[in-house]
C-alpha cells in the first residue's frame, strides 16, 4: 500500500516539474518576443516612402492572378490566396512603375488568408481603397486580354492547388506569354498554374525548366495528410512534368531564375521573386529598404548552412553596423518548427540566438 502511495507521489511530482518547466520555458520565449505594434493595422500605403517616392514613369502593367477555391477539396479546411504573396508583390510592382491588376478564375471577391506575420505593406493593402477595390473586384480571367500586360504573377495559396491546374484561360495566359517572350512569375502554389500546360510542339511547358514552389516537406510538415487532401504534392507532379527542380532549406527564401520565368519557394520569397520580375521585365528594381523578417530569414540561412557563430556574426552586421532590425518572432518561430521536427538542439540554438538579437537592439 505505502509502495503504491510512494509511485503517485513520484508521478505527481514528475508531472509537477514538467509542468513547472513548461511555464518556464514558456516565460522565457514570451520575453524574446517584440511587444506588439498596435499601430500597424492602421498602415497607410501613402506613408510608406518606398511606395511613393521617386516612383519611375509608368511602365506598363503587370496581371497578377489568386485562386478562387475557399476550401481545400473535401476536407472542410478553409483557403484561399495568401494576402502577404500578393501584397509584397503588388507594392513591387507599383513602387517600380507598374500598374496592377488582379484577376481569378471566377472574378469578384476571392477568398483571403490573412497569415499572424503580416507586417506594414500587408495591413496598408489592406487599408489602400484602391487595391481593395481591384481585389474586391478582380477581373474574370476569361476577360484578360494578354496583349496588356508586360508581366503574369500567380500568387501562392493552397487553394490554387485546385483551381490552376488544368484551368484553360490559365493555360492559354502562360503559353500567350511564353510565345511572347514575356516574363512569367508564381510563388509557393503559384506554379500549380504551370501543371499540365503544354507548348505548340506538344511539350509540356515546364520540361527542363527550373523551378522551385512549396516543397513537400514543407508541405507535410503542415499537412501530414496532404497528399490525401491536395489533387498531389506539387513539388511531385512539376518534377514529373519535366520541371528541374530547385529545393531551397524549409521555409526560408529561394528562387529560380529560368529565363523568363521566376518561381519562388514560399512566402519569404515574394520579395526577391518580385525584384527579379521587374528585372527580367528591363529595370533595375527601386532601393527598398529590407525588412526585419528578410534579416531573420538570412540569420537562419547562416545558422543552417554555417552554424550558430556565423549565425551570431550575421546578427552583428545587421543590427549594429548596418542599423537594421532582425524578427525575433521569425526565429521563434523556426524554433517551433525544429521542435515539431524533434530537433531540440537546433530548438535551442534558435532561442538563444532570439536572445542575442534581444541583447544587441537593447545594447546598442
Amino acid at each position: 500500500m505505502f509502495k503504491k502511495y510512494r509511485i503517485i507521489k513520484w508521478i505527481l511530482t514528475a508531472f509537477t516539474l514538467i509542468v513547472a518547466s513548461l511555464i518556464v520555458i514558456g516565460i522565457y520565449i514570451a520575453s524574446l518576443l517584440p511587444a506588439e505594434d498596435g499601430t500597424l493595422v492602421n498602415s497607410q500605403a501613402s506613408d510608406i516612402a518606398y511606395i511613393t517616392k521617386d516612383v519611375p514613369v509608368y511602365r506598363g502593367k503587370i496581371l497578377a492572378i489568386v485562386t478562387s477555391t475557399d476550401t481545400m477539396g473535401t476536407s472542410g479546411k478553409g483557403t484561399g490566396y495568401e494576402l502577404t504573396e500578393l501584397a509584397r508583390a503588388y507594392y513591387v510592382f507599383k513602387a517600380n512603375g507598374f500598374e496592377v491588376d488582379i484577376a481569378s478564375p471566377l472574378g469578384g471577391k476571392p477568398p483571403v488568408v490573412l497569415d499572424d506575420d503580416m507586417g506594414i505593406f500587408d495591413y496598408a493593402f489592406l487599408n489602400d481603397s484602391m487595391a481593395q477595390s481591384k481585389t474586391n473586384n478582380s477581373l474574370l480571367l476569361k476577360d484578360v486580354k494578354p496583349e496588356l500586360y508586360e508581366a503574369v504573377y500567380f500568387v501562392g495559396g493552397k487553394g490554387a492547388m485546385f483551381d490552376f491546374p488544368n484551368n484553360r484561360f490559365i493555360q492559354a495566359l502562360i503559353q500567350d506569354f511564353h510565345k511572347n517572350n514575356k516574363v512569367i512569375g508564381a510563388v509557393c502554389h503559384g506554379p500549380a498554374a504551370f501543371v499540365n500546360v503544354t507548348l505548340d510542339d506538344g511539350q509540356s511547358f515546364l520540361k527542363n525548366k527550373q523551378v522551385s514552389s512549396f516543397t513537400n516537406k514543407e508541405e507535410l510538415l503542415l499537412i501530414p495528410n496532404a497528399a490525401s487532401v491536395f489533387p498531389f504534392l506539387l513539388q511531385d507532379e512539376l518534377i514529373s512534368q519535366g520541371a528541374l527542380f530547385n529545393e531551397g532549406i524549409m521555409y526560408l527564401e529561394r528562387i529560380s531564375h529560368d529565363n523568363n520565368l521566376i518561381t519562388g519557394q514560399n512566402p519569404w520569397s515574394v520579395w526577391a521573386m518580385a525584384e527579379a520580375m521587374v528585372k527580367q521585365i528591363g529595370y533595375t528594381p527601386k532601393h527598398r529598404v529590407i525588412t526585419a523578417e528578410e534579416n531573420a530569414v538570412k540569420v537562419l540561412f547562416a545558422y543552417e548552412t554555417k552554424g550558430k557563430e556565423d549565425a551570431e556574426a550575421v546578427i552583428k552586421q545587421i543590427v549594429e553596423e548596418n542599423k537594421q532590425s532582425v524578427s525575433r518572432s521569425l526565429l521563434v518561430s523556426h524554433c517551433a518548427v525544429s521542435v515539431i521536427q524533434g530537433d531540440l538542439k537546433k530548438s535551442y540554438d534558435l532561442l538563444r540566438l532570439a536572445s542575442y538579437v534581444k541583447d544587441i537592439e537593447l545594447n546598442k
